[in-house]
């Protein structure tokens, strides 16, 4: 059977990935994660992904490497995660009352055949109407600095929505599981199979 290794640093995507109850090891990568020029979202979310898994596959054979990557998508521009809080406030007062995509791209090297695949999934958020001293509440609660579009979904950023949309809300929160354990079951490692 494959071994398994996270490509991220993320605490979130350890969470959404122990849930599958399957071993694994992590390790964070470092990779720079500037946008190029004119790339759309769903290119940069595959070419970080992969970076990512790329960055760690020279030192795990065997193994299946799993990288992922996620950024908003507002008003036709590409949103990372904010600079400070100031930022993050910024960024939740420009989403009230509006619709943000959330594109989070996966990317699974297979280091025993030299094999990957890359994917992203698509989810959309609908925020409700935000006022300035709730926005600002939240900021200073979650410190959601770390987060593509300033919150948490898995915490109190459910607060922040009227609604969401998606095939997969573990999207949204960083690591798409259904389409990952799809990739699993492709490279020969079933998360309901025998351990």
């Amino acid at each position: 059977m494959p071994r398994l290794i996270l490509a991220s640093g993320s605490r979130h995507r350890r969470q959404l990935l122990d849930r599958l109850g399957l071993p694994y090891a992590w390790e964070s990568p470092d990779i720079d994660e500037t946008p190029r020029p004119g790339e759309s979202p769903e290119a940069l979310v595959h070419r970080l992904s992969l970076a990512k898994a790329e960055r760690l596959a020279g030192d795990w054979d065997d193994h299946l490497i799993i990288g992922s990557d996620q950024v908003a998508v507002f008003a036709g521009e590409t949103l990372g995660k904010p600079a400070d809080e100031a930022a993050a406030r910024a960024q939740l007062a420009r989403f009230s009352g509006r619709r943000v995509s959330f594109v989070t791209g996966l990317a699974l090297i297979d280091t025993r055949h030299g094999s990957h695949r890359v994917c992203h999934e698509r989810f959309e958020v609908v925020f409700r109407e935000l006022g300035e001293t709730e926005i600002a509440r939240y900021v200073d609660r979650e410190r959601p600095l770390d987060c593509a579009g300033s919150f948490r979904m898995e915490g109190l950023g459910i607060a922040l929505f009227e609604r969401l949309e998606g095939d997969d809300p573990n999207a949204l929160i960083g690591l798409p599981l259904i389409r990952l354990c799809q990739l699993l079951r492709e490279a020969g490692l079933d998360p309901l199979g025998e351990q």
